[in-house]
């Protein structure tokens, strides 16, 4: 029996505040963990200030009931650096835990964004590049940072975790190492045409010792389905069940709503899927989701357990934060129907 997830009554949960510049504009695409001994969910938010550079930083929120949450402070926890490759922006962040760290992967780039949805005549425009400069530079390319922390206080710029030279963004970790290796996924928009194997940007996985260590990738997932045919892009890190890890991603359809799918990989080579949604989880719908900076995007960065329940958090229209649920073995019951 198809799934769909189920959007909360209450949404948006989180929305931007105006009294805050750093998160006055939009507050969205948000990580999240469960903390089973504290019984609380922690929620890392992108937020966007409302100057034209578009800024981005990270706010943090927590909650007791995988609903109602509250910011923890009137400041950033985290923002960009002074002059290094992440010093114009920090977006999308996707959280694991290992031990007592957090490890966060986040997307940044070398010039600030601009508020891409403003006619190109008015929006900010970053330095043009002598043709001399690497290409990523030139074309403000999106790379993807590594961040270690215990406490959301202290931090660790681990530095880039995927290749300076592409545009390679929604990298995901798992939470554990398989075989003795930590195990990436990740989207490289450069990585399409014949030599590739995909026509539209697709997910790759990848292993390795070290966690600045991955150089070799394997092909995991390319567009199939109707809803899939412009680019797809693993969103949740997975959680490991008894069929299999269990992740979301993405898929930009030729509407260019962004629409979620999940997967089963195998639990011992997460190189091999073993089953696939053949319809998706949820689309774009609400005014929410539909009338924001983005006109029709549900992105989720960040998933949690909490009893039997699959709490979904997810980026509405690029500018607030939502959540949407559904039972976790009606969910794994609905995959097992769909093999890859």
């Amino acid at each position: 029996m198809m799934v769909k997830l189920q959007r909360y009554d209450g949404n948006p949960i989180l929305s931007p505040n105006e009294a805050n510049g750093w998160e006055a504009l939009a507050v969205f695409n948000p990580a999240a963990w469960y903390d089973s001994q504290r019984g609380e969910v922690v929620m890392l938010y992108r937020a966007a200030e409302a100057g034209p550079e578009y800024k981005c930083y990270f706010g943090m929120a927590v909650s007791r009931d995988g609903y109602d949450f509250e910011r923890v402070s009137n400041e950033p926890v985290f923002g960009p650096s002074v002059d290094g490759f992440d010093a114009s922006t920090v977006q999308d962040p996707r959280m694991v835990k290992m031990g007592d760290w957090y490890y966060i992967t986040y997307a940044a780039r070398h010039f600030p964004f601009g508020q891409f949805w403003k006619p190109a005549a008015e929006r900010y425009r970053h330095p043009v590049c002598p043709d001399e400069f690497p290409r990523a530079i030139r074309t403000n390319a999106t790379s993807t940072g590594l961040l270690l922390t215990k406490d959301f206080k202290s931090w660790i710029r681990a530095g880039r975790i995927t290749d300076p030279v592409l545009d390679d963004r929604d990298v995901i970790l798992f939470p554990e190492k398989i075989g003795g290796k930590f195990v990436m996924m990740h989207r490289p928009l450069e990585w399409v045409g014949p030599r590739y194997g995909t026509e539209h940007p697709a997910v790759w996985i990848s292993m390795a010792d070290d966690l600045l260590g991955f150089r070799e990738s394997k092909l995991l997932i390319r567009a199939q389905l109707p809803w899939e045919d412009n680019k797809i892009g693993i969103n949740t890190p997975p959680i490991r069940t008894r069929h299999g890890w269990l992740t979301l991603y993405h898929a930009v359809g030729a509407d260019k709503f962004y629409r979620i799918g999940a997967l089963l990989l195998d639990l011992d080579d997460p190189s091999i899927v073993r089953y696939r949604s053949r319809h998706w989880l949820m689309q774009p719908e609400t005014d929410y989701e539909i009338e924001g900076y983005y006109r029709g995007v549900c992105f989720p960065c960040g998933k949690v357990v909490i009893g039997r329940t699959l709490f979904v958090y997810y980026g509405a229209g690029d500018k607030y934060v939502a959540v949407a649920t559904c039972e976790l073995e009606a969910l794994l019951d609905y995959l097992l129907t769909c093999p890859a």
